[in-house]
């Protein structure tokens, strides 16, 4: 039981790109009102036949060619997601008929915006107990399917994407690999977080999952660097839920490592809920921002109100 490791990641975002000022021709709002209580520039929107699955797909097969891996050697796909389309067969099983994976257990995880934290943890399990012996850890998401765009509080937020992961036994225990998680939620606060209705719509407490996040998160991502035998100025690089400029930057200041790169993707991407976490630590590998084996911290938090977190180390 030496534990697991990320081989490699992969992303994918819609082509078509909505600006603030494109926003604002059909919303009541502005690229400065935008700017200034979110930070986000740019969101990625899906077309309308661009699935949830079929995301997922794209970013786990840049994934799987980034790791060297075959299809026929994965036998776990987990896919998290809050905004799938259908319910039976699920967003798993679908990747994994589109990728030609032959018999994986196929599990699809809804936690919201700490899904794929979630996902990593019990695919990290598996593997440690043997149930696994290559993992697919996908988060994907289609908010902009689910959004009021008559709603200026959360029209501005959402947008579309997905990230990736393989996943595989380490190859010892000094290898690169997935510290232990820490995850918990506050179920009383859970309705501060919505979609619900028929046909279902994206609606949340914005003030009250504010002051959350900012209260309740720094000594939560502190005990996950704790956890992860990683002092907070040894960190490589910071990966938080990409929900808000104004929640990322004063949370990755508490924690003590100005040494860290900050991902701040939520300014091209918008809010992707689970796919956040993915989405921006596969554009920091991708662009080269942060070595091979260092430790990086990734930590979703928002819908239920749910959190989960793990220290990891650069594929």
């Amino acid at each position: 039981m030496t534990g697991s490791r990320i081989l490699a990641l992969g992303h994918y975002q819609p082509g078509k790109v909505l600006t603030n000022d494109e926003l604002a021709t059909f919303v009541d709002t502005s690229d400065e009102w935008i700017r200034s209580r979110v930070g986000i520039r740019t969101r990625h929107v899906a077309a309308g036949d661009e699935t949830v699955d079929m995301m997922a797909a794209h970013a786990a097969a840049k994934a799987l060619a980034g790791a060297g891996t075959k299809a026929e050697d994965v036998d776990l796909v987990m896919v998290a997601t809050c905004t799938a389309e259908h319910r039976v067969p699920n967003m798993a099983a679908r990747v994994a008929e589109r990728l030609g994976i032959p018999a994986p257990a196929a599990i699809d995880v809804n936690v919201a915006c700490s899904g794929f934290s979630h996902a990593l943890a019990q695919a990290d399990h598996a593997l440690r107990a043997g149930a696994a012996s290559r993992a697919l850890v996908i988060a994907a998401e289609k908010l902009t399917g689910v959004t009021d765009w008559q709603d200026r509080s959360t029209a501005v937020l959402t947008g579309d994407g997905a990230g990736a992961a393989v996943v595989a036994p380490a190859d010892g225990p000094g290898e690169p690999g997935i510290g232990p998680v820490v995850w918990g939620s506050a179920p009383e606060m859970g309705s501060a977080v919505r979609i619900e209705g028929t046909p279902a719509v994206f609606a949340q407490e914005g003030q009250a999952v504010y002051r959350w996040a900012i209260k309740e998160l720094p000594p939560i991502a502190r005990a996950v660097c704790e956890r992860g035998g990683v002092a907070p100025g040894d960190l490589a690089a910071i990966v938080l839920h990409q929900a808000n400029l104004r929640i990322i930057e004063p949370l990755a200041r508490s924690l003590g490592a100005p040494q860290a790169v900050v991902a701040t993707d939520v300014t091209a991407s918008g809010n992707t809920s689970a796919a956040s976490v993915p989405l921006a630590f596969s554009k920091l590998v991708a662009r080269g921002e942060v070595e091979s084996g260092a430790p990086v911290l990734l930590f979703g938090f928002g819908g239920n109100l749910s959190y989960a977190g793990q220290v990891v180390r650069c594929p």
